[in-house]
């Protein structure tokens, strides 16, 4: 329901029932309410469950019922809500209640995906991992520009004397650019140069400058130093700060402008391998390869060494959906990266009429603070041959400098055809929309808002139309959701791991940009705006915010292994969104699968502490190897090893999520086998929870294991069986068949270690 018709009827209501009702009203305000969660009672299945009953349970007073707006499983134990004052006495009275305080305001002083994603500057894995300290983040990608506030070293301590990089020479770049963040920078570029490319052509720069912007980007994504008062032309204004802000940055540059961004092969095996002489900690890779068997992708062969060394690989999934088997990066020493939204969207706020008789909000990131006062709206309602905005239905002598409302979707290409001053779209897909789609004051509106902008425009003759721009909304709903362009599972070369392997934010990112390259598009001709900060969006922009915040679990837990890490990241992963549904695909509007967000969203809050991890050595991929036929060269070339042994050969690696690949045949089986190792220093029991569909059957042995302490393991089998002609079954030789959730509960603890069980049709490769 539109607010503003919510809010007209709210007022008429009022009138009506007197000032009694009012006085409700007026006494409704937004609290946060702190919860004892061991007061819940064992009836409930979870603490939502427990706190959306207990407001249930408050009496209302003339109608007026609480209004829960967000339950809080991190930062703390409980919920906000709107109340009366007489239901807060009740709450406040109830078991379990522990303390309330009122809705406050601040200005905005962050750029929000640490916010989004429950990082906080006094509590938690920021402070803990004192902002990864002592970390270093290599960058592979275009360069970066060494002048951005992003990369100010201001109160970093002295580089750290492990470091062995260096801040190389090159056109208008040296080594006074590096400072004690951005400690290295390196040029790779003799693959392309061998391949035909003239750098110098280009107008890109032989050295680690950025020409492009996209390494900057994501190098500030990952580690930037905050930056107050940045914005994308006042759109996200706030605090812009990396998710590892104390992290060491090192670019290593394999991209160059050749109209495509290319990188050889050649160039990003050097650079990756230059990295671990140099003594990265993390690698962040928004780039990929065709998939082909592991030994001919160079950044699968270059990441087995990093992890071989106790690097952390981070790579982007790939921008090739929403299909599926279009992953990229997907060798399972990979961690790899899927892109979501977060809960900010920009708008424009449009009012009808001199005297405001309609104001609605809708999409827009139009970049200037353009005057829209009282200009002329034109909408051709009537008897029509062809839609309003359909191509070439505007009569320019029409709309010539006015504003056109089009209720037929998008259609930029007429408006500007046209001569009109702006357009006002109502259309399903502004969520699709970008901020390249807005090169002039366009809105775009949701059909429930422009249907009533029809109705008001065909009443209101020769009316006038307000709009003012650059306003950003937080607290949209539902997010995060699975954007339409984040590459899906399962992987074609090797479908037995599941991948993604995790969700991360990637749509509409800020973060800093070459301040030279234009990045927004203005008018018929496209001329394009500087800005220092820029809003990007794909699953380079997901990559980095999962490189950082690896860097901040790595400072907390040293002795972790890449596996360990991203075990961390992937069990404590959530698959709920912001309005209590499971998180929805973008292209579909519907609930999504493991095969577009892997095991869920990331939660660095919960990753810190997983209880159990599902740990892997250099063996392990080894015998994996073995177990998808490769042949002992291609494993030699892989691992740099020539006396391995494939005697435990097996497709069944300790990975954190569970891949059944479904045959022709009804019923599938398979078993797997698993080892869990405890993190935690006191002893442990654990108990598995089973959530599987109709079509799927899955026992586990034991149901129950036991730990000893910190680093003691247990092992448990899983058999899965799937019934291909039930539950949820779609025979498309891209789609998921079925999936569920195997956990393993903390028995009087609060650690769940929860994976995604998954039954698919895939191809079967050879290498």
């Amino acid at each position: 329901m539109d607010c503003s018709f919510f809010f007209s009827l709210l007022y008429f209501f009022l009138l009506s029932v007197g000032m009694s009702a009012a006085l409700v009203a007026d006494d409704r305000r937004t609290y946060i309410i702190h919860m004892d969660k061991s007061a819940m009672p064992s009836l409930f299945p979870d603490h939502h469950s427990w706190y959306m009953s207990t407001l249930s349970s408050l009496s209302s007073l003339n109608g007026v019922l609480p209004t829960h707006l967000y339950t809080y499983n991190h930062v703390l134990d409980g919920f906000s809500a709107v109340l009366c004052r007489s239901q807060l006495d009740q709450l406040e009275k109830m078991s379990g209640h522990v303390a309330t305080y009122p809705e406050t305001f601040g200005k905005l002083q962050t750029t929000h995906t640490p916010k989004f994603l429950g990082l906080e500057p006094n509590v938690g894995l920021w402070p803990e991992a004192n902002f990864g300290d002592d970390m270093i983040i290599g960058v592979v990608d275009t360069g970066i520009w060494p002048e951005s506030e992003s990369f100010r070293d201001d109160e970093m301590p002295p580089v750290p004397e492990r470091w062995r990089g260096t801040c190389e020479s090159g056109v208008e770049f040296n080594s006074s650019n590096c400072n004690r963040k951005l400690i290295g920078a390196r040029s790779f570029s003799k693959g392309m140069k061998e391949a035909g490319l003239n750098i110098s052509k280009t107008d890109d720069y032989d050295s680690p400058r950025d020409y492009d912007g996209h390494g900057t980007h994501t190098s500030s994504t990952a580690a930037g130093s905050p930056v107050q008062d940045a914005s994308y032309f006042n759109y996200a204004k706030g605090t812009a700060i990396g998710m590892a802000p104390k992290a060491r940055l090192a670019m290593y540059k394999v991209l160059f402008f050749n109209y495509t961004y290319e990188a050889a092969a050649t160039d990003t095996i050097a650079a990756m391998d230059q990295a671990i002489a140099d003594g990265v900690d993390i690698m962040s890779l928004s780039l990929g390869f065709f998939e082909t068997p592991f030994e001919q992708n160079p950044i699968a062969v270059a990441a087995f060494t990093a992890m071989e060394k106790g690097i952390i690989v981070v790579c982007a999934a790939g921008n090739g959906g929403p299909h599926g088997f279009t992953i990229l990066n997907g060798a399972p020493w990979i961690t790899t990266v899927g892109a979501g939204t977060i809960d900010r969207d920009y708008a424009a706020e449009v009012t009808l009429g001199d005297i405001g008789d309609l104001t609605v909000s809708g999409k827009s990131i139009y970049p200037l603070d353009l005057l829209v006062s009282r200009v002329p709206i034109y909408f051709g309602y009537g008897n029509r041959s062809k839609e309003i905005c359909d191509d070439y239905s505007l009569d320019p002598k029409d709309v010539a400098g006015k504003y056109v409302f089009c209720d037929s979707g998008v259609n930029t290409f007429e408006t500007d055809r046209a001569g009109a001053a702006g357009a006002i779209f109502s259309t399903d897909d502004s969520i699709f929309l970008q901020p390249g789609d807005f090169n002039n004051p366009y809105v775009a509106v949701i059909p429930e808002v422009g249907n009533s902008i029809k109705d008001y425009l065909i009443k209101a003759k020769n009316t006038t139309v307000s709009i003012k721009f650059q306003l950003t909304v937080l607290g949209t709903k539902p997010a995060p959701i699975v954007v339409w362009f984040s590459s899906r599972g399962p992987d074609r070369k090797s479908p037995w791991i599941l991948k993604p392997d995790i969700l991360a934010p990637g749509v509409n990112i800020l973060a800093a940009y070459a301040p030279n390259r234009g990045i927004a598009p203005i008018g018929d001709d496209y001329d394009y705006l500087l800005s220092d900060f820029a809003l990007l969006s794909g699953t380079s922009m997901a990559c980095p915010h999962v490189a950082g915040i690896s860097a901040l679990l790595k400072a907390v837990h040293r002795d972790w292994s890449p596996a360990a890490i991203r075990s961390a990241l992937m069990t404590t992963a959530y698959v709920i969104d912001n309005v209590n549904g499971t998180i929805i695909d973008m292209t579909t509007g519907i609930a999504g699968t493991p095969l577009d967000y892997g095991s869920g969203h990331i939660d660095p809050i919960k990753a810190i502490d997983p209880g159990l991890v599902y740990d892997l050595e250099a063996q392990d991929y080894i015998n994996y190897l073995c177990g998808m036929n490769y042949t002992n060269q291609q494993i030699k070339i892989i691992t740099k090893r020539s006396n391995f042994s494939c005697d435990q050969a097996s497709l069944d690696l300790n990975y954190p999520s569970f891949m059944i690949l479904l045959n022709n045949t009804n019923t599938t089986s398979y078993i797997f086998k698993r080892v869990l190792t405890s993190v935690v220093n006191s002893s442990s029991v654990y108990r598995a929870v089973v959530n599987a569909p109709s079509g799927m059957k899955v026992v586990v042995e034991p149901p129950a294991i036991a730990f000893d302490g910190k680093y003691s393991t247990a092992k448990f089998s899983m058999t899965v069986e799937v019934d291909a002609g039930v539950g949820n079954v779609r025979i498309q030789s891209d789609s998921i068949v079925n999936y569920g959730y195997l956990s393993w509960n903390e028995v009087k603890g609060k650690h769940v270690v929860r994976s995604p069980v998954v039954a698919a049709f895939a191809p079967y490769p050879r290498a």
